[in-house]
């Protein structure tokens, strides 16, 4: 049976269901693989015809070649509808699972694993740089282009993915379907393919948990299903069944597997880097044998969990908790009181100076904390067990403001380098970047609904947003310096801003003009809270004073002075009874919201720069200068 006029039909290698068959075909002497579209669907042709686009754009030895014109129709013989074909090079070999069953002792070593990850990583890179990941990496899909028989050394034989009919093309589209929870068709293939993927938010990165989970399979000889997870972490427990292997690449492949995909390496340049450096570690000689140093003074190092416990003195103590170290130590009376722990300090990659942190905000259900730093960074922790979850990199300045919409999913950054960056929180991957402000955005906040993104900035304007689209709606003019700090009353009509021309505008969101200004300060304005019920603004200031507005009228109800140097942060309890204000002076006073009074005041260590108070009502965290981030209980 020839085949558009030039392909001669040998044998059928397999079929696919319903869907298709793929035939062994001579194209003049030279014998490729043809595949058969049966299925009609338009979803089925819509793939298959992806696969062919991708293979065509595809040009290197890790991927089977296709000429340009190798997808074709065909018509068969008194068929009223064409097949959709698809010519494709042959590649001699084995898939890993049949490679792996003949080849003995039935596992991978080390040195053949760092080679061949070597060699997936770089077909990946050619993939993920045309904007495609490949979402069905397995040893099925991943063949050893060799002549030489299965019982010898690999090291010199090439690898070839195969099966690029579940690909996609990472679009801004996509990105938004996946950010906005939209059905993207669903690809698993049991054991290898991530939780994010299962649940129809496939990322790149979903490929190298794929891949990772292929070497354990490849290094133990067993499929990822057959270990257990660890319940705590979700990690998968298969170093025992991988003798001999160092725990340098173990703990790489983990890496790979992160349930996280913001945990794994961010793109196929970080694996070839990190490959080359195992291969540099794992060939060095081995170090001398240890000796035991004498006894020393012990230190702890930054990036240490503290606790403070209320009247506790200096304890010489270590104490392992969830694989976390602890210690005790000594507190101030007035810090012991309330104080429960603090999270580490930023690190300092691009300048030591540069690792203040200067923003935190809670997720609606409590469980997560969100802290942005002068290292340009993001950190995301649990809030129960102050554990670090993952660290978001992407602006090229300070972050000055976060965000958590009320879904708790997308996490809104703004920074001096002039944008704003909206977050996928679950995924850690970036939705979309707005750039239309002129300077450093200051302040960012969201609507009630999780519709309306309201924004300030040192180009003196607000900026008001739709949240889901990223589409800029207004600009809103009037403020005669900086804004420094912007809200949005709880209905949602409303967003207030404040200025360091010492104002504060209150607009209408709908109309975009401004309906009141409220004077009194006596220095630039802040930082600004809204009580629940939307009817009290409380407002800080540098002239050491906080204000509380009454929105109604936009009257000044009182002048709290608390002997604060400047007021640089403010926040109000989710139950509308206690104001919170943070000072350069070093110290967190907490205020009777109903009548202004004074009940207590904290003494934190150096310039509080940020505030925020957990949905429980129970604590709040501070954050500032000294680079900590700290929990507290609230007092009574």
């Amino acid at each position: 049976m020839l085949v558009n006029h030039r392909y001669r039909v040998l044998r059928l290698l397999s079929c696919e269901g319903g869907f298709g068959k793929i035939y062994e075909v001579s194209d003049r002497g030279e014998s490729k693989v043809l595949k058969v579209l049966i299925e009609k669907n338009p979803k089925a042709v819509e793939l298959f015809q992806q696969e062919a686009a991708v293979l065509l754009r595809l040009k290197d030895p890790g991927i089977p070649r296709v000429e340009a014109d190798g997808y074709f129709l065909y018509w068969p013989h008194n068929s009223p509808e064409p097949l959709h074909c698809l010519v494709m090079e042959k590649i001699h070999g084995q898939n890993l699972e049949e490679w792996l069953s003949t080849f003995t002792p039935h596992r991978l070593s080390q040195l053949q694993a760092l080679h061949w990850l070597k060699q997936l990583a770089q077909i990946l890179q050619k993939v993920h740089q045309l904007q495609y990941f490949h979402r069905d990496i397995k040893p099925a899909n991943i063949m050893v282009r060799t002549p030489t028989t299965p019982h010898s050394s690999p090291d010199g034989d090439r690898l070839v993915l195969i099966d690029f009919g579940t690909a996609r093309e990472m679009t801004h589209t996509y990105l938004a379907k996946v950010g906005g929870g939209q059905n993207i068709t669903s690809i698993t293939s049991a054991g290898y393919t991530p939780l994010e993927q299962i649940n129809n938010k496939a990322v790149p990165q979903s490929d190298f948990y794929a891949l990772g989970r292929t070497f354990v399979y490849l290094l133990t000889g067993f499929h990822p299903n057959e270990f257990d997870e660890d319940p705590r972490t979700g990690q998968l427990l298969w170093r025992n069944a991988a003798p001999g292997i160092s725990p340098l690449l173990a703990n790489f492949i983990d890496e790979l597997m992160e349930p996280f995909p913001g945990n794994r390496p961010k793109n196929t340049q970080e694996i070839l880097l990190r490959v080359g450096q195992l291969e540099r570690q794992l060939q060095e000689p081995p170090p001398p044998p240890f000796k035991p140093a004498p006894p020393a003074s012990i230190s702890f190092p930054s990036v240490q969990f503290h606790w403070l416990v209320k009247g506790a003195m200096a304890i010489a103590a270590i104490v392992a908790v969830a694989a976390v170290p602890i210690y005790l130590e000594s507190a101030s009376r007035e810090e012991s009181a309330y104080f429960v722990r603090y999270l580490p300090s930023f690190p300092t990659p691009f300048k030591a100076q540069s690792h203040w942190v200067n923003s935190v905000a809670i997720a609606p259900n409590g469980k997560t904390l969100v802290s942005g730093g002068w290292d340009y960074t993001i950190k995301v922790w649990n809030f129960a067990s102050g554990k670090e979850k993952i660290t978001l990199k992407g602006h090229r300045n300070w972050v000055r403001s976060l965000a958590i919409s009320p879904d708790g999913k997308t996490l809104i950054s703004a920074s001096d380098d002039t944008t704003i960056k909206a977050w996928n929180l679950i995924l850690g991957i970036v939705q979309y970047t707005l750039s239309s402000h002129e300077k450093a955005v200051n302040s960012v906040a969201i609507s009630g609904d999780g519709k309306t993104l309201v924004s300030g900035s040192s180009d003196n304007t607000v900026k008001v947003w739709n949240l889901k689209s990223g589409k800029l709606e207004r600009t809103l003019r009037g403020h005669r310096n900086w804004v420094n700090a912007v809200v949005i009353t709880p209905d949602g009509e409303t967003a207030i801003s404040a200025s360091s021309d010492r104002t504060i505008g209150v607009w209408n969101l709908s109309s975009g003009t401004r309906v009141d200004t409220l004077y009194g300060h006596t220095d630039w304005v802040s930082s600004l809270a809204i009580a629940p019920d939307g009817e009290t603004l409380a407002s800080g200031s540098h002239d050491g004073t906080v204000r509380l507005w009454d929105l109604r009228s936009g009257e000044l109800k009182k002048t709290l002075h608390g002997r604060q140097k400047y007021v640089s942060a403010v926040a109000i309890s989710p139950d509308g009874k206690t104001l919170l204000s943070g000072s350069s002076d070093g110290t967190i006073k907490l205020w009777n919201l109903s009548n202004g009074t004074l009940k207590s005041t904290i003494s934190s260590s150096g310039y509080v720069r940020a505030l925020a108070i957990a949905p429980d009502n129970r604590h709040f965290v501070s954050a500032g200068l000294d680079k900590q981030i700290r929990i507290w209980q609230m007092p009574p």
